[in-house]
């Protein structure tokens, strides 16, 4: 059967189970993706001896495997990874973690145990690489996400620089073109490039649009995230990519033959937010590479050292995307000077401003600056993009969703101007601002605030400019607002059906069920042109490209859906995709669809992960799945009534008490027992009626018990029959029809929902708000106030 990716990912992350204790995340990342880069590199090598890493004798994940339970096995596997080192040049990069430290790996049988553990999670025949590529999807880029995203979570504030959440570099890869990449010979640049993530996201952008596979150019700092980089490069298939370890503000590494600093077309980066150190090893004032002519950082912020570095390194019709904080956007002092000159260049195409709480190494909101060489001489204007209210949780940080990632990149890239969310800002109103940036000042998203109407109180009604506000229900559904309300007076309106008579007031309405048949027309259109894209996937398919061309023509579709967001269905089929339609596409392209049914978790087991017993018993058991129903309330029902039984005579003091067990259950056994206890006993008549009472409603629930489990018994039995004589016709139209598809509508039809409860809900707000006017107020409190005085006054007290 083939292995789940869910699971997959997550057994690799369950290997660092293994390793926790005497390391943290920020060490024993190392460990791990040395061991799934050698598995890797083996793999390739097994399958194209001609590949560019050589794997030697003696330097295989083979011999890993056969170290494995060896009393030396820590030594054994850095001799291992020192041969596969010195065959390929990667000596200092490959064989940083040492497998023999006994205060990180444990002495003795310790050791022994975690580390053949360790090697046994790679031997999972999920991670077989030998085609690098499986199906045509990166498997084991995806399984390098995982990690990392993990390794970053665990290691804290102070580690976790090393990654740049992969949601936030698949934006910067789009927002600056990378898809129109045109020439092989074009090139990617990151000075600050840690563990090389955003690096290989910019590339796979323009490699999985374009097919060309762009230069790779990196620097960092660290010496051992250098190394990480540098594995991680050849892991996703880049070994020529040149990653140079060193400062890049004091030391950088790529010069042309002038021994200028090297042009690049393309360049990203998050480098370290407001680092205090940046001028270490040089004089900024007499750099030789005339980085600060727009003026120098202040000495304790180096923010825009590093975005100056990357305008100095960009070509004339280049493109680049900064991750900076959002400080650098208002700061004023010497980084006010460099912001105001760089914008009267018109070096700045856009701003995006993120949400807070992204980044793993620090908690503090940050932005995107996207630098445009290239139309720097005609701007007019900054585009300017407020993002930060569009994330979910995710543990203890947020994180961007799939519907947040496209609506940035969609009003970035086509300058799409949105209420509250984008706009181009002339940059004549920027300089009237004293060249402040901070986006609050030209985007306004704050909501209106909801202004209670004092002669509405006063007087009744409901103010007719409330009702006007909802005017987007009102253009799709014109004549529910009179068949809502009517006029009371001027300027105000009255409800022409009860409170409760809402939400059927509008659900019945032949507009709303107009509007209703509108959506689920966009879906009926979206599914009758895909479903049998969905029942033909064959093995060898790719299934992200799959993904992308369900989940766009559904964007496409429903962009044209009135008072829906088109990103938030399109966010439904992403959450689908990630919880089950991943799995089951995954599985369908490795085996096909009618071996797929008997090849569960047991041999010859039916497969329930792809097809679910109750799909099948919804089709073709309704009937029998309705007994069962039927069967299931009478049991409960007696069930109810012998719980009310105890509640009534259970007590300490009633005439059940002496029934229970000894845990104060009553058991067809106790109550026996009791019962023999007291036959002889004639003072004991009541307790022994309500006692054979509770026996006898013992007896029906075992029966009724009995009656459901025989039922269930044999439905089970027929469903198993049935997956056996399964068609692959039926197969794919109880998966694609029955499960995938009907999933999808249901979600579509929470936004639907959505729709009605919102409008209902505000609708029932303002009425409750203003149903009693105050004069009505006023006449009721001196009914009760007359009411309480004469009963005082009966009582003698005089008011």
């Amino acid at each position: 059967m083939a292995i789940k990716k869910s699971e997959l990912y997550s057994s690799l992350w369950k290997s660092c189970d293994e390793l926790r204790g005497g390391m943290d995340a920020s060490q024993y990342k190392d460990y791990v993706l040395v061991l799934l880069f050698v598995k890797y590199v083996s793999d390739k090598y097994a399958a194209d001896p001609n590949s560019l890493i050589e794997v030697p004798e003696g330097g295989s994940f083979a011999d890993m495997v056969a170290a494995k339970g060896k009393t030396n096995v820590g030594e054994r596997l850095n001799e291992i990874i020192a041969k596969l080192a010195e065959a390929n040049n990667l000596t200092g990069v490959i064989d940083v973690a040492d497998f023999d430290d006994q205060e990180k790996l444990g002495k003795g049988r310790d050791m022994v145990d975690r580390l053949s553990n360790l090697v046994s999670i790679f031997q999972s025949p999920g991670l077989d690489f030998r085609n690098n590529r499986a199906q045509g999807d990166d498997i084991l880029g995806d399984a390098y996400e995982y990690l990392m995203r993990h390794f970053a979570t665990e290691s804290g504030k102070s580690k976790g620089q090393f990654y740049t959440p992969a949601e936030v570099s698949r934006i910067m890869a789009q927002v600056i073109g990378l898809a129109g990449a045109i020439d092989s010979k074009q090139s990617i640049y990151d000075p600050t490039c840690g563990s090389g993530s955003l690096l290989l996201k910019a590339h796979d952008e323009a490699k999985s649009t374009t097919g060309l596979d762009l230069a790779i150019y990196g620097q960092e700092m660290d010496n051992a995230t250098c190394a990480l980089a540098k594995m991680n490069m050849i892991l996703h298939d880049c070994p020529t990519a040149e990653i140079w370890q060193d400062n890049t503000l004091s030391a950088p590494q790529f010069k042309d033959p002038m021994g200028n600093l090297k042009l690049f077309d393309f360049i990203v980066a998050n480098p370290p937010f407001s680092t205090k150190a940046w001028s270490n090893g040089f004089n900024p004032a007499e750099d030789e590479y005339n980085r600060f002519s727009y003026g120098i950082p202040p000495d304790k912020n180096g923010d825009y050292a590093f975005l100056l570095h990357m305008l100095t390194s960009l070509k004339s019709t280049g493109k680049a995307a900064v991750i900076l904080p959002h400080g650098v956007l208002s700061r004023g002092g010497a980084e006010g000077v460099i912001r105001k000159r760089i914008l009267q260049q018109g070096y700045i195409q856009a701003i995006i401003g993120l949400p807070a709480n992204l980044f793993f190494g620090t908690g503090i909101p940050a932005c995107i600056i996207i630098l445009d060489k290239a139309g720097s001489a005609g701007r007019k204007g900054l585009f300017l993009i407020d993002a930060r209210k569009g994330f979910i949780k995710d543990g203890n940080k947020n994180r961007l969703r799939e519907q947040d990632i496209h609506k940035i990149v969609d009003a970035c890239t086509q300058q799409r101007e949105l209420p509250k969310f984008s706009r181009l800002v002339p940059l004549a109103e920027i300089e009237a601002n004293d060249f402040n940036l901070n986006i609050p000042r030209y985007i306004d998203t704050s909501e209106a605030e909801d202004l209670q109407d004092i002669d509405a109180h006063l007087y009744g009604g409901i103010p007719e400019r409330d009702v006007n506000a909802l005017q987007a229900y009102w253009e799709v559904m014109p004549n529910l607002r009179s068949a809502l309300f009517a006029p009371q007076r001027p300027g105000f309106l009255q409800l022409k059906v009860t409170q409760t008579e809402i939400k059927s007031g509008i659900f019945d309405h032949p507009e709303f069920t107009a509007f209703n048949q509108t959506i689920s027309g966009l879906f009926d259109a979206w599914r009758n042109e895909h479903q049998s894209r969905m029942q033909n996937i064959a093995a060898g398919d790719r299934p992200k490209a799959l993904l992308k061309i369900l989940a766009e023509d559904l964007l496409h579709r429903f962009e044209a859906a009135p008072l829906l967001d088109a990103y938030d269905v399109y966010q439904h089929l992403q959450d689908y995709w990630y919880t089950t339609l991943q799995d089951d596409v995954y599985q369908l392209v490795i085996d096909d669809w009618q071996s797929l049914i008997t090849s569960g978790s047991n041999i010859g087991e039916p497969n329930t992960d792809l097809l679910p017993p109750e799909l099948i018993v919804h089709r073709y058991y309704a009937a029998e799945a309705a007994t069962i129903a039927e069967l299931e309330n009478k049991r409960d029902a007696i069930s109810q009534e012998l719980e009310e039984l105890d509640e009534e005579q259970g007590g300490e003091d009633g005439p059940l008490a002496e029934g229970k067990t000894d845990k104060g259950k009553l058991t067809a056994a106790s109550v026996k027992t009791r019962l023999k206890t007291i036959q002889n006993d004639l003072d004991a008549e009541e307790e022994r009626q309500a006692l054979e009472n509770c026996l006898a409603l013992i007896e029906r629930e075992a029966e009724a018990s009995k009656k459901v489990k025989a039922a269930q018994k044999a439905l089970n039995a027929k469903v198993k029959a049935h997956y056996a004589q399964l068609s692959e016709i039926e197969l794919k139209t109880l998966v694609v029809g029955d499960k995938w598809l009907a999933t999808l509508q249901a979600d579509v039809q929470t936004e639907l929902n959505r729709v009605s409860q919102a409008l209902s809900g505000r609708i029932r707000q303002l009425a409750a708000r203003y149903t009693t006017p105050l004069p009505a107020l006023n006449a009721e409190v001196e009914a009760l106030t007359a009411k309480v005085n004469g009963h005082l006054a009966k009582m003698g007290f005089v008011v």
